[in-house]
């Protein structure tokens, strides 16, 4: 496994990816439509990619030759992408006391979780954001993946903030009878 900076080249396979990513978090109550967001996704992705804030896992070429140590950013980008980290430093209006660095997305193909694979992202990110001067780093996980909880609690990652949501549908009132 291989842990590079993404380019422009894996725009599409990584908007697949996250369109995978999107379509599971439906199952933890995201809103967000998979498919419909390919076209935003994917221009977010370019827009981060230019800012090198994506990183990819490559399955390795058949041969199984390692090139590297797996951590370093150069040489022929090869391999099937099976996972990715998307991140950048927080801009927003207010100012704060610490610098934020934001993980955007971390996504692993099922068949390779359990393997470090997302661990390695997630620790490339963090170097990466710590380089560029982020004081802490945050992200958001649905609360009800307990897995992607656990696996973020197991990395240090602690509730911070704690966003509260209400159906305004009920069994008796919805929108169409407005």
């Amino acid at each position: 496994m291989r842990v590079s900076s993404a380019a422009f080249s894996d725009l599409d396979d990584l908007a697949d990816l996250w369109v995978e990513l999107a379509a599971d978090q439906r199952s933890f109550g995201s809103h967000l439509r998979a498919d419909a967001n390919r076209t935003p996704i994917r221009e977010a992705l370019a827009r981060h990619v230019a800012a090198d804030g994506v990183l990819v896992a490559r399955e390795e070429g058949t041969d199984g030759a390692e090139k590297n140590d797996g951590n370093d950013a150069e040489g022929p980008e090869t391999g099937d992408i099976v996972g990715f980290v998307m991140f950048d430093i927080e801009a927003g209006a207010y100012e704060q006391d610490a610098t934020r660095g934001m993980i955007r997305n971390l996504f692993v193909r099922p068949a390779y979780r359990d393997a470090g694979v997302g661990a390695r992202l997630l620790a490339a990110a963090e170097t990466a954001l710590g380089d560029a001067g982020a004081d802490t780093v945050a992200l958001d996980v649905l609360a009800d993946n307990d897995a992607a909880r656990r696996f973020y609690r197991r990395h240090g990652y602690r509730p911070h903030r704690v966003e509260l949501e209400k159906s305004m549908r009920n069994d008796t009132h919805s929108k169409e009878d407005r």
